[in-house]
């Protein structure tokens, strides 16, 4: 086996393919090497700075700083999704030195092409969840970004997206004045692995103020319940006490004075109007009177009772809705406080409410008249429209009020779930 220890001569062609494969596998070991030390570099700082800053806006103030002055570049802004998920916003950017955000003095005055960009990358898909490089001139930058990069020498804009495995909180893009193919390859690994640290962050964040948000909100649920407890035990408990009393009375004396008789007449009626504005005031504090009523139910109940008060006519059309675990005594009660208002104040002839789904994962509830409308000055005005805005604002939906003299008084609740996909182009809203 080992008499010819030199052998046969290897081919010249097996010999050079040896050496490419050799050569490949070095630079795909020192390729992954620069890559997880990139990663860990990242993770490091994003550790450091989450420990020193005290808020989300100083951690990515000195994130995107480091960024900048690491990779050598010009600037670096960061654009975040609103809670629809279909617009963006920019939120802060780090340019030539100088941090610009939307709080501070002087932003709309910055010369940059932040809502053209901001519009160019909800609409291009293929950035919701990859890195895109650009040219300066790239043609699928809006003009007006063109127009900045090639006035103001930017090389190269990478774009690289807030992206969860659910969702997109948004983008984080670096414009560099220098194009070359191996600068532009290492600030893209850069980039994305920063892009995930801040993600995370991010996320964390909004996460830690959701906590926050429950909390709270379960503590103003357990104050309206005390709240609601302390009227039903005592003043609607008197009010029907009150009238039983009354009522005996009149029973009992039926020969009294015609004056005597219509003034406790009168008391009897007064005593079952607040009697029954009491027992609303325990729905609107406690819309759901167990935990396991759904929102139609609710409804439902919120419209039979109030329609026992008026004579007004109101009508209830509930189409099928989507599930909204933990939301129903919010929009239950706005329901009730926008009947309310409309039984005691429109002056209408008819009254109705409409609940139904958006897009089969929201819900759009609305209340609406045709009597005399409210008056401009009186619209923010009173504790039922405040309490009303601030259950929309708990559960994170939008309230409306549409109304007008002589027209009628509209009051719309739309809700959608915190979580997105990309969106697609909505019709005009009415």
């Amino acid at each position: 086996m080992f008499d010819n220890p030199a052998g046969p001569a290897l081919s010249s062609p097996l010999v050079d393919a040896l050496e490419q494969r050799l050569a490949a596998a070095l630079a795909s070991e020192r390729r992954s090497e620069c890559m997880a030390r990139i990663q860990g570099d990242a993770v490091q700082l994003a550790l450091d700075l989450a420990v020193r800053e005290t808020d989300i806006d100083g951690f990515f103030r000195a994130f995107i700083k480091t960024l900048v002055e690491e990779c050598e570049s010009r600037a670096c802004g960061v654009w975040l999704l609103d809670d629809s998920g279909h617009s963006s916003q920019p939120w802060m950017a780090f340019v030539d030195g100088a941090f610009h955000t939307r709080d501070a003095a002087g932003w709309d005055a910055t010369a940059l092409p932040r809502d053209a960009m901001a519009a160019h990358l909800v609409s291009y898909t293929e950035g919701w969840q990859h890195t895109v490089e650009y040219l300066p001139d790239d043609p699928r930058l809006p003009e007006a970004v063109r127009t900045f990069n090639l006035a103001n020498g930017i090389g190269t804009l990478q774009v690289a997206p807030l992206a969860l495995p659910t969702h997109t909180l948004g983008w984080i893009a670096l414009a560099s004045a220098d194009g070359s193919a191996c600068e532009t390859t290492w600030r893209c690994a850069v980039l994305e692995a920063t892009a995930q640290q801040a993600t995370l962050t991010l996320h964390q964040n909004r996460l830690a103020e959701h906590s926050r948000r429950e909390a709270r909100r379960q503590a103003a649920l357990e104050e309206r319940n005390r709240l609601a407890r302390d009227i039903h035990d005592t003043l609607t408990q008197g009010f029907a006490a009150i009238l039983m009393q009354l009522q005996a009375a009149q029973r009992s004396s039926p020969g009294l004075p015609p004056k005597v008789a219509a003034a406790i007449e009168t008391a009897v009626d007064l005593a079952r109007s607040h009697m029954v504005e009491a027992r609303r005031s325990v729905g609107a504090l406690r819309p759901a009177a167990t935990g396991e009523e759904t929102l139609p139910d609710a409804l439902q109940r919120i419209v039979a009772t109030t329609q026992r008060t008026t004579e007004i006519p109101i009508q209830l059309t509930i189409n099928e809705l989507p599930p909204m675990p933990g939301l129903e005594r919010d929009i239950a009660g706005i329901a009730q406080e926008a009947l309310t208002n409309a039984v005691r104040h429109s002056r209408g002839q008819a009254i109705a409410v409409n609940a139904s789904a958006v897009r089969s994962i929201g819900l759009r509830l609305s209340v609406s008249d045709d009597g005399r409308g409210i008056a401009g000055e009186l619209r923010s005005r009173g504790f039922g429209m405040t309490s009303m805005q601030e259950r929309a604002e708990r559960i994170g939906a939008s309230l409306t009020i549409v109304t007008a003299p002589r027209a009628g008084t509209e009051v719309v609740l739309a809700w959608e779930p915190p979580s997105f996909s990309i969106p697609v182009k909505l019709d005009a809203a009415i």
